[in-house]
């Protein structure tokens, strides 16, 4: 701090005036310039689940917070949103990979941005899949499921497949309930009932319960035409 003297004299005793000086302040460009380079810290998502709420926080470090974010390529899934703060949020509608590019920017005077590229992976947490697919063998309808758990905890499956004629009765083809393990991949249910002449729709519902999240995954399998089983001799 320096210090500045002024003298007065009047026609009394002489006034000494001292007024101090402050060295000078760092101007917002100064400060600016000493922070440390804007980076986005953020190279990799959790993966989210088809219809199941979803929230990923996006990290960034140096440059002058606060920081303003938003997708600049490509594009989210469907029911999911980026917030300016940089929180992924939202209900994704559909599983698939969903490519996009995002911006920060900060609040340094000028302003800094930096981009980064990711990918956001979205899967069916209990995902069914025909293993051989439904057909008729006789007086018989015969054919497999296979079951995937594709979340990191155990399930509670139970898995019922029908085939209900052109009556609307229906008619029990399989039956399973057990646990499916966290990361199982393809487990194979086969089904075959005998049954009585007519048109028959088969329907697969399979109900993955998990009791430590109070959560519930549902999958359904339908083939697209009908199955006709012929009048035995």
């Amino acid at each position: 701090m320096g210090m500045t003297i002024f003298h007065r004299r009047a026609s009394g005793p002489t006034f000494i005036l001292a007024l101090a000086i402050a060295a000078p302040c760092l101007t917002f460009a100064q400060q600016d310039a000493a922070a440390a380079p804007l980076e986005v810290t953020t190279t990799t998502l959790p993966r989210a689940y088809a219809r199941q709420p979803y929230e990923a926080q996006l990290g960034v470090r140096g440059g002058s917070a606060p920081y303003m974010w938003r997708v600049s390529e490509g594009e989210l899934p469907a029911g999911v949103r980026l917030g300016h703060d940089g929180i992924l949020t939202g209900t994704p509608a559909e599983a698939g990979q969903f490519r996009f590019t995002v911006t920060v920017t900060d609040s340094g005077r000028p302003a800094y941005e930096r981009t980064q590229d990711l990918i956001l992976v979205v899967v069916a947490p209990l995902l069914a899949e025909w293993g051989k697919y439904p057909a008729v063998n006789g007086q018989r309808i015969e054919g497999s499921v296979r079951v995937s758990n594709q979340t990191e905890r155990d399930f509670d499956l139970t898995v019922i497949i029908v085939a209900v004629n052109e009556y609307g009765r229906a008619t029990a083809l399989g039956y399973q309930r057990f646990t499916l393990k966290k990361g199982a991949t393809e487990v194979e249910i086969p089904f075959g009932e005998n049954l009585p002449a007519g048109a028959y729709e088969i329907n697969v519902d399979a109900v993955a319960e998990v009791a430590a999240t109070n959560s519930i995954y549902r999958a359904r399998l339908a083939p697209k035409e009908k199955l006709r089983i012929q009048q035995g001799p």
